[in-house]
């Protein structure tokens, strides 16, 4: 189950006024005005956090007057050695590597990925969750979180190239523009942050290179620490179905961006009886039974949208797996309303079976 870091909660609860109590009650004055369900090691699973995040959109309406206050009261200290890492980092660069390879300390709803192109970079936000509609909240007040950080990373108002994101504008976009500082796209391909090569190269106000690398060593033995719950099957699920449009992930980058050395990575999914090839087709006819499900997509749209070089090819691995075409599993949707049973046996029976053929090339 996905989770996320407490810290969120209680900034978002200061934002509007409000105050998160250890026990999960949400506290205006006296009065218990919310109950939010808290886990036992502090952190929250992912639905209870999005319901939190639609109740808050519900009690500010002013989702840009939520983010702001959201942004001010998220102070890098209170994300643990994470936080204590980026202030410490000598430049805004080495503070952004951090975030982008340890963020998955304070949750695995999402990954940040740094990407530098000539004199520019981006730094974008993926949602590794299903679709959600507190995520728009969610990733506005992450990105705000981002820039007010590095700003007071930074020791001044530094400047950004542009913020975007793929939802659209629900308030006036001049707003936007002026509390980023920058031009802010609506319906953008991506939720991200440009910023320019010399942006990067600025240098933290409290840089220590000693102290940065002593916690960057902590943070290190924590991803090395066991999957909760065991369930890198799990995550690894989440991950690849985020990515897939975009084509095959390769294990080393699945295992670099979880934090895991390759062979750490192979281990832990042997322990749990599996391979990176069976979760990766797991993943893949998963995805194509939901947008077949949805009927609003061509087949040869979902043969690319889950991976696919070839709609044959894909037709194939779905037969495979699922006992019938995906024309025929659209046909049965829409005239019974879920696909026969010996369908689901012989897509039960060639998962075990490990059968894969995405077309591509075999993967480390």
């Amino acid at each position: 189950m996905a989770s996320v870091t407490s810290a969120f909660t209680h900034a978002l609860a200061r934002a509007v006024g409000l105050t998160l109590l250890p026990d999960g009650r949400v506290r205006s004055d006296e009065a218990t005005v919310y109950r939010l369900r808290l886990r036992a090691d502090g952190k929250v699973e992912d639905q209870s956090y999005f319901e939190m995040l639609g109740w808050l959109m519900t009690r500010q309406p002013d989702r840009l007057a939520l983010v702001a206050a959201y942004a001010d009261a998220l102070e890098p200290d209170q994300l643990g050695v994470l936080g204590f890492a980026l202030k410490t980092a000598p430049t805004l660069r080495d503070s952004l590597v951090r975030l982008e390879r340890y963020f998955q300390v304070l949750t695995d709803t999402a990954v940040y990925s740094l990407k530098e192109s000539g004199e520019l970079a981006t730094l974008s936000l993926k949602p590794l969750t299903a679709s959600h509609p507190a995520l728009v909240l969610r990733n506005e007040g992450a990105l705000a979180g981002v820039v007010k950080s590095l700003r007071r990373i930074a020791g001044f108002d530094i400047a950004f190239e542009e913020v975007s994101f793929r939802h659209a504008c629900a308030g006036d976009p001049r707003r936007y523009a002026a509390f980023f500082g920058c031009p802010v796209t609506f319906g953008a391909r991506e939720d991200g942050i440009v910023m320019s090569s010399a942006t990067l190269a600025l240098e933290s106000r409290l840089g220590d290179e000693g102290l940065c690398g002593f916690l960057t060593g902590q943070l290190e033995d924590a991803l090395d620490l066991p999957c909760e719950g065991g369930l890198l099957h799990d995550q690894l699920m989440r991950r690849i179905a985020a990515t897939l449009s975009s084509g095959i992930p390769q294990a080393a980058a699945i295992a670099r961006d979880m934090g895991m050395s390759e062979r750490t990575f192979f281990r832990r999914l042997a322990e749990e009886g599996t391979t990176f090839r069976d979760v990766l087709g797991e993943a893949q006819m998963q995805l194509a039974r939901e947008l077949l499900e949805e009927g609003d997509r061509s087949i040869a749209e979902i043969a690319f949208m889950t991976g696919f070089s070839e709609q044959s090819t894909f037709g194939r691995a779905f037969k495979r797996s699922v006992g019938v075409s995906p024309a025929q599993y659209r046909r049965t949707l829409a005239g019974q309303g879920h696909v026969p049973g010996i369908a689901r046996l012989a897509g039960a029976a060639q998962r075990l079976a490990g059968r894969a053929d995405t077309g591509r090339p075999a993967i480390s």
